[in-house]
């Protein structure tokens, strides 16, 4: 995919994967051990960029000041789409992004509201993607695996691919 088709329609089909998987699993390093913590996600589109509110004083918003490479992992099993963006963090502080995104769920970890001084968004800057778009049935899924069991051939599960986004 990354040679067929253009940034813009690579970042249309991801969204149209990610966008009602509300919680990704965030990957951080922190210099001797990768962690990963499910993040709460918040936007309308998505062009290159995702967002999730953070406390500025953090564990992860140490270690992506530090080492800003991180990776986001998204899984809707009932549709059987999974997808990994791999891209660069950045905390910021941009108080219109927080007013656009803010509500009632972000509103219960910071009850001090939008001037609650510990208040920020995680930029994550998209680079690469890679998704398995495998939206079939389960009974597709059984049959895909009996029957490469029995021919030796490699199962049919859906669409993969591996997408550039980086503006570079």
């Amino acid at each position: 995919m990354d040679n067929e088709v253009s940034r813009g329609e690579a970042e249309g089909k991801l969204w149209s994967m990610i966008k009602g998987i509300r919680v990704a699993m965030m990957t951080t390093w922190d210099g001797h051990h990768m962690r990963s913590r499910p993040m709460h996600g918040y936007q309308e589109a998505f062009a290159g960029e995702l967002f999730f509110f953070t406390k500025r004083e953090t564990g992860k918003t140490h270690e992506v000041a530090r080492y800003d490479q991180l990776n986001l992992s998204y899984s809707d099993q009932q549709s059987n789409t999974f997808v990994s963006i791999a891209g660069r963090g950045e905390v910021v502080q941009d108080r219109a992004l927080m007013e656009r995104y803010w509500n009632s769920h972000v509103s219960a970890w910071f009850p001090k509201g939008l001037d609650d001084p510990d208040i920020a968004l995680l930029k994550v800057v998209a680079e690469v993607a890679e998704y398995w778009d495998g939206t079939t049935s389960a009974m597709r899924y059984f049959w895909q695996v009996a029957k490469a069991n029995a021919t030796g051939a490699e199962p049919d599960l859906g669409e993969n691919a591996k997408v550039s986004i980086g503006r570079g």
